[in-house]
């Protein structure tokens, strides 16, 4: 996901965004609500001011045990955010962009069906024998439409491929350039 981030990190600063307040690996620790601090992936601050935060998530095999952790996590993560934000942990920031960029392991057992348990009642429609694949693509895309994430890219790569750099972006909606196009606009805005 690194190299992911530097490109991020690239359009930022080609936007006239200072490199001195595009972060990557380090001083990305922001305040949280129900945590002290929460390590982001890429943070943008400008005189105190929080721009943007993005995190970058990858999954490769162990789908059905990893889902709903990931999943939890980036919800979190979100919650803690905003709800810090609403708390003043920001000081006197604008309202802040916050990206989600999911890179998943495109294979046989990612695109395959995958069977609902529904002792009680029944799971929303989208979900049934969906593939994971589909589960996250479903997931980026509520992170956007509530509104927790300003905008949300999901990639696809095989192994082999990804090594190379080489991806599938399954949603146009969903898209790396749709997430930049998001955040360098926000970016251009405020700094």
């Amino acid at each position: 996901m690194d190299c992911f981030l530097e490109v991020v990190a690239d359009y930022l600063r080609a936007a006239g965004v200072p490199p001195s307040c595009i972060h990557l690996r380090r001083n990305v620790e922001l305040p949280g609500y129900f945590r002290p601090t929460k390590e982001w992936d890429l943070v943008v601050v400008k005189d105190q001011c929080l721009i943007a935060g993005l995190e970058a998530k990858s999954q490769v095999g162990s789908f059905g045990n990893n889902f709903n952790n990931r999943t939890e996590e980036a919800m979190g993560s979100a919650l803690d955010l905003w709800t810090a934000y609403r708390e003043g942990g920001f000081m006197s920031s604008p309202c802040p962009w916050l990206g989600y960029l999911f890179l998943l392991q495109d294979c046989p057992a990612s695109r395959r069906p995958v069977r609902t348990r529904e002792p009680h009642f029944p799971v929303f429609p989208e979900f049934k024998d969906s593939s994971h694949a589909r589960r996250y693509e479903l997931f980026c895309r509520k992170l956007v439409r509530e509104r927790h994430y300003s905008a949300a890219a999901f990639l696809l790569s095989t192994e082999g491929a990804g090594i190379h750099g080489q991806f599938t972006e399954p949603a146009p909606d969903l898209t790396v350039r749709q997430m930049l196009r998001s955040l360098l606009v926000h970016a251009r805005a405020l700094v």
